[in-house]
């Protein structure tokens, strides 16, 4: 579950350069320029952080789409105010610290997005945008070698994603025995078919993250309804066709390919997502530079979970 694990955002440094962004007051003219997704870098004072922005057109003259914060899932924008290439929109907090809304304004700049994020406790950053890829092959993919990326007994080839380490290897498994950090591969992959097997204790929480920006969901989710933030699903995006999930306590599996953004996933032998598309990054995603490729990261932020036999065959 894409929820805040560490990141803390601070208040902009008093005087800093902020890009001049109109506020537009009506929905009197649309540049359709606008319309499309846009993968989003927010500067913060630490670095940079990932954010998404789909916007699309709804009837005459109407805008609306979805955003995905630093944190959470893909969340309905009802209206997007617009005044020629300037944009403004608001959508009620989720994950993030803070009561007020995530507020937005932007505009375009050389074909690119510029603007503003206000998030819901008052901070206020920039961010700027660039066109998502189509990530539409331009040939089938050919499958090279099977490549295991769990050693027997240490970590090698992953690297934690924070200071504290709580992951461990012993006889092939990797656990992550309470919340912690997560953790990536030190390779990183494009097009894949990747086999991970993995347990969990009754109500914990993990997740795969593919090209480290898209999460498929790991979750304590036996004998509920299919949902997209449930296990197998592509989190806030895909839902899967059910819930195959074993009770707490079990091994399981998933079989996942990813071909540009279009994703199948087999869990514990059931196809339940098939070929469907992930239109954008998922909440907790290392960046938002969809076009290149990118690790396999496991969520340990949640709970305790275990994992092995984790195999990725990449495409040449």
């Amino acid at each position: 579950m894409s929820r805040p694990f560490g990141l803390i955002i601070v208040a902009l440094v008093a005087g800093a350069a902020t890009p001049t962004i109109p506020h537009p007051t009506a929905s009197t003219a649309r540049d359709v320029r606008l319309i499309g997704r846009w993968d989003i870098t927010i500067t913060t004072p630490t670095g940079t952080a990932p954010s998404w922005i789909e916007i699309d057109s709804s009837g005459r003259d109407a805008l609306v789409g979805r955003i995905v914060g630093i944190v959470g899932s893909a969340r309905p924008i009802s209206e997007i105010i617009t005044e020629g290439d300037s944009l403004r929109f608001a959508v009620p907090h989720q994950w993030e610290n803070g009561n007020g809304d995530l507020r937005v304004v932007g505009r375009l700049q050389g074909g690119r997005l510029v603007g503003r994020m206000t998030f819901p406790d008052n901070t206020t950053l920039n961010w700027q945008g660039v066109r998502a890829p189509s990530l539409v092959r331009a040939r089938p993919a050919v499958w090279g070698a099977p490549i295991r990326l769990l050693d027997q007994t240490d970590l090698n080839g992953w690297q934690p994603m924070g200071s504290s380490n709580q992951w461990v290897v012993r006889n092939g498994v990797l656990s992550s025995p309470r919340s912690g950090v997560n953790l990536r591969t030190a390779r990183t992959f494009g097009d894949f078919k990747l086999h991970v097997e993995f347990r969990y204790p009754a109500g914990s929480n993990s997740g795969v993250y593919l090209r480290g920006r898209h999460e498929v969901q790991i979750e304590d989710d036996y004998g509920r309804e299919p949902d997209s933030h449930r296990f197998s699903g592509v989190y806030g995006f895909i839902t899967p066709s059910e819930i195959a999930a074993h009770p707490a306590g079990q091994w399981q599996t998933y079989d996942i390919t990813l071909v540009g953004r279009m994703v199948t996933v087999v869990a514990n032998g059931k196809q339940v997502i098939s070929n469907q598309e992930i239109p954008g990054i998922t909440g907790g995603a290392i960046d938002s530079n969809e076009g290149t490729p990118g690790p396999i990261y496991l969520q340990g932020d949640h709970g305790p979970v275990e994992y092995r036999n984790i195999v990725i065959t990449p495409a040449r």
